[in-house]
């Protein structure tokens, strides 16, 4: 009987030392184990989302379409824009205010995204909102690929995060000039740029 009740004594101890390694490797972050956000790693370190993409939608009655993806990197965020169904020739792109394509014209995107209220410039001069990215060239065939590295974005969460606003291609070129937003006329595509997980 009594070694029975040691034999039963020594398997609940065990069982109790490997539930308490189990929960302390949880909080120390033990590769492979569930960690915050419900993400399950293999390096020990909880996964972050580093991406964003933005499908685009013709508006305006144009028949432009697309992809834009949005990579976190070291200085910035990596653009990359593909297009297609497009009239030849350079086209304003921008980031809009609000995460909203709803209207025919895109209008509910509302103004360029400007968290630093500042005048509207080139994506390299100073100043210029935040949303400001330049000119995409689209090609006789319609298509048009465009990859650029912006400083002051982030796709992680804060106030010049690219995630919930809307990425709009213009019927025309952004002139850099013009206020308060470059004169780069229809809104001829829209897309709501949402995290990748």
């Amino acid at each position: 009987m009594k070694n029975e009740m040691r034999s039963v004594i020594g398997s609940a101890a065990v069982i109790f030392l490997l539930a308490a390694t189990s929960l302390s490797g949880l909080r120390n972050g033990v590769a492979g184990e569930l960690q915050s956000g419900n993400q399950l790693v293999a390096n020990g370190s909880a996964a972050k989302t580093n991406k964003a993409k933005a499908v685009l939608e013709s508006k305006s009655g144009s028949t432009l379409t697309g992809e834009v993806t949005f990579t976190e990197k070291q200085g910035g965020v990596e653009v990359n824009i593909k297009l297609k169904g497009a009239a030849p020739g350079p086209h304003g792109i921008h980031l809009h205010d609000k995460g909203d394509c709803s209207a025919a014209d895109a209008a509910s995107a509302g103004g360029h995204f400007n968290p630093d209220k500042t005048s509207h410039g080139a994506p390299d001069a100073d100043p210029h909102h935040s949303g400001d990215l330049g000119n995409i060239i689209v090609g006789a065939k319609g298509t048009g690929e465009l990859k650029l590295m912006v400083k002051g974005l982030t796709v992680a969460d804060g106030a010049h995060s690219v995630v919930g606003h809307a990425f709009v291609v213009h019927a025309s070129a952004d002139d850099f000039k013009s206020q308060p937003a470059g004169n780069s006329g229809a809104r001829f595509a829209c897309g709501v740029v949402k995290a990748v997980n």
